[in-house]
């Protein structure tokens, strides 16, 4: 399949714009109970240099009972029901794939591959950094993606933070919006994808593009090296979502909370 670059402009351009105006407008609040956030799980399940669906979030302490975040939750029925399908695939379909896998691919080898799929993420990483003004974080990622393509093999070593101490400087759309002002808008619960809210959904449609496997012709290729992604993710981390989910007392409630502190706390970084 041919693209056309003008008209793939067009799309973000129109797409971008609606929906900022959404966000912007979104109102009605709910308070998160401190009390529903669990540290040391929490922090173990969200560890992920990336955007990968854990990221790192371990200081809760740093906020106070009284440092109450307001969450606009209007779908609160729509997302709990997506938090249980979300979670049932994971457990019923993913796990398994990803625990076959496992028996199969070495974990040496899913961490390799999982560092060539971070070095995939530059072009999201380098672009919204820019995009903050964060021009020493955008040549470290130039510098991590110089080394790790070349003496790293294509990124599925990462010698830029073994051998230099360079580290990824996660950025995305969703960030760069918030950076400027925009609100989070409403909490959305996305399929397969899990926790979010419309900025960040809409923060993806940018990254989408900015994603080097999108440009691959074939539907096939693009679909199966999504496929071996999440597979390799989940085979890394399906323990850490065990543990976090047997230690909730509402497993929507816990998602919801550490996902809005994160990302308010990866912005105000």
């Amino acid at each position: 399949m041919r693209y056309n670059p003008f008209k793939i402009f067009i799309m973000r351009c129109l797409i971008c714009t609606v929906f900022l105006f959404l966000c912007i407008a979104s109102g009605a609040s709910a308070d998160i109970p401190m009390d529903q956030l669990s540290g040391d799980v929490l922090s173990d399940m969200l560890e992920n240099p990336d955007d990968d669906e854990f990221g790192e979030f371990d200081e809760f302490d740093e906020f106070d009972d009284q440092d109450i975040l307001e969450i606009n939750d209007p779908l609160s029925g729509y997302n709990r029901f997506m938090t249980q399908v979300n979670d049932k695939m994971l457990i019923w379909f993913f796990k398994p794939l990803a625990l076959g896998y496992s028996f199969i691919v070495r974990e040496p080898v899913r961490i390799a591959f999982s560092d060539f799929f971070d070095n995939l993420g530059f072009p999201v990483r380098f672009v919204n950094n820019l995009l903050q003004l964060k021009v020493n974080q955008a040549g470290t990622e130039i510098a991590r993606f110089g080394m790790n393509t070349t003496l790293g093999f294509f990124g599925f070593f990462d010698p830029a933070r073994s051998c230099l101490k360079l580290y990824p400087c996660p950025e995305d759309f969703g960030q760069t919006l918030g950076y400027y002002g925009v609100g989070r808008g409403f909490h959305l619960v996305l399929p397969l994808l899990g926790p979010s809210n419309l900025r960040d959904t809409i923060g993806k449609v940018p990254d989408y593009f900015l994603d080097p496997v999108f440009y691959v012709d074939k539907m096939g290729i693009r679909l199966a090296v999504n496929g071996l992604k999440v597979v390799n993710t989940t085979s890394l981390h399906i323990d850490e979502y065990e543990a976090l989910k047997y230690d909730a007392l509402d497993l929507y409630i816990l998602l919801r909370n550490a996902y809005e502190i994160k990302r308010l706390k990866d912005i105000e970084e």
